[in-house]
Order: C-alpha cells, then structure tokens, then sequence
C-alpha cells in the first residue's frame, strides 16, 4: 500500500520530532504550544494527542460562500506534506491552490535543494528543479499569500476556473495550466464556488455540491512514471479522477488524515526517467 510504504519511517517518530528537526512552522508564524493548548481546552483541560489530532470543520463551514477567513493551519497535514516532499526528494511541484500548503512546500524544496542540487542538475533531466508552481483562481488571495509569507521556490500563478466536461462528465477547468512537469501535483482548488459559468446548468455552486476539479485528467499523458497526486480531502473529486484516468495508477486512502494518493506505476519511459526513478526511491 502507498500509505505504508510512504509513511512508515515518519510513523516512527512523533510529529513533534519532525517539526523540531523540520522547523517549517515558524515561516508560518504558528507556536506549537498555543497549538496544541486548544486541543487541551477543547477536552476540557484533559491529555490531547498534540500535533497529531484532527481538526474538524463545522457542517457549514467548508461549504460557505460567504467565509472570508482562511481555515485555520492543521499541522498533521502539513508534517506529511513535508515529509513526502523530503523523503522522495521531490524536485518540481504542481499545486491547485495557494496557502499554508505553499509555504511547507517552499521550505521542504529549499531543503532538497541544499541536499540534492548538484545531483540533479548533473544527472537528470528537470528543467524545473526545486520549484513550486501554485495556481490559484483569486487574485486577492495570491497577493494577500505573498505579502504574509516569503518564498524563495514558488512561483505564484492567476488563472479564472470554469465549469465545463471531460468525456461528457462536468468538471471544472483552470484556463491556463503552468507548463511544468511536477514529481508532484497537490490538489486543494478551486473551491466549489469561484468557478465561472455552468453546464447545460449544473454548476458546482451549490451547498450540497462539491469541487469536482479535472485538470489533471487532460494533462495525465505528460506526466511521468513515478509522479504523485496528493488531495486533501475532496474525496468525489478524488473519485472522479479515480473513475476516468486512464494509466496505471496505484491509489491509496487514507481515512485517519483524510488524504488521497495516486502514483503513476509505470515502467520508465526512456534511460532519463529511470534515473529520476531511481533517484526518487533510492534513500
């Protein structure tokens, strides 16, 4: 299984450990201990599983047009997002959607970056080593992220999201897609009701609706053996991607952190790929 194989060695240790060795949340402004303080207030001042517990949204919360307030930082999935980055040295990212996710990314690339550098750009063929293209369909929110955190590997991307079809099933698409081929795609965008237009109708601007993204399904034959898609919850949009790629993925799920992972299981496209393979698994 993906999740095991991926995760085994962080699951060794406490997540404390890793942000102490891994401080990311500092760039985020986040103090641990106030962190896991309103886990203990929640239980009513009793034990609390510190970093590693869930934060649950309330009914409406994720689904309301009218929330303006970025959700708050929930460190057990940003520690993983870390150490996905760092454990498979992964070089180019493609991320749908801007935010705390942006700044772990950043900060897990520069430490590839000091770590791998002169192998890379020796050995393989990446013309987008450690870079992190963000795309987001909001322009106050790209702007509100650059000015709150500094970046060195992101490069940030505008693009309006519309509704439309892939095969005749309604989805949504970004107009303009970064030109990159990432080791690794996140998708956390768009929210289900900034997209653009509708279809015979039926749009994602609905309560009960849901994001239902599909860009990754246009784009799937650029990508390389070895690449890995990531979704942060979005479990029909994980699905939907589930049900119409067409290559050998491998898919994964993971129920305690709400995560979904597929990975391109194909043999190497040439000597170049299998070197960037090779490299990606070699610890």
């Amino acid at each position: 299984m993906i999740i095991k194989s991926m995760f085994e060695e962080l699951d060794k240790k406490t997540y404390e450990t890793y942000l102490k060795e891994h401080s990311f949340h500092l760039n985020l402004g986040i103090d641990t201990d106030d962190y896991k303080s309103q886990f203990k207030e929640a239980a009513g001042g009793g034990e609390s599983n510190g970093i590693n517990r869930k934060i649950y949204k309330n009914i409406w919360e994720s689904v309301d047009p009218k929330n303006n307030v970025p959700f708050a930082a929930e460190l057990d999935d940003l520690v993983r997002l870390h150490y996905l980055v760092v454990r498979r040295k992964v070089t180019t990212i493609l991320e749908f959607g801007i935010g705390k996710s942006t700044v772990v990314f950043d900060h897990a690339l520069q430490h590839n970056k000091l770590r791998h550098e002169s192998y890379v750009v020796n050995n393989l063929r990446r013309s987008n080593p450690f870079e992190c293209h963000s795309i987001d369909n909001s322009k106050k929110w790209i702007k509100q992220c650059q000015s709150s955190f500094k970046t060195e590997n992101v490069t940030y991307h505008f693009s309006k999201c519309r509704m439309g079809s892939f095969n005749d099933r309604i989805c949504t698409f970004y107009d303009a897609i970064p030109n990159v081929s990432p080791d690794l795609i996140y998708l956390d965008a768009p929210d289900q009701h900034s997209v653009l237009g509708d279809v015979g109708g039926v749009s994602t601007r609905h309560k009960d609706k849901m994001p239902m993204s599909g860009d990754i399904l246009r784009m799937e034959h650029f990508l390389l053996p070895g690449t890995l898609i990531v979704i942060d919850g979005r479990t029909a949009n994980a699905r939907f991607l589930k049900a119409n790629l067409q290559r050998n993925w491998t898919y994964d799920y993971d129920k305690n952190f709400d995560q979904h992972y597929f990975e391109l299981d194909e043999e190497p496209l040439g000597r170049h790929n299998k070197k960037q393979l090779e490299f990606i698994r070699n610890k």
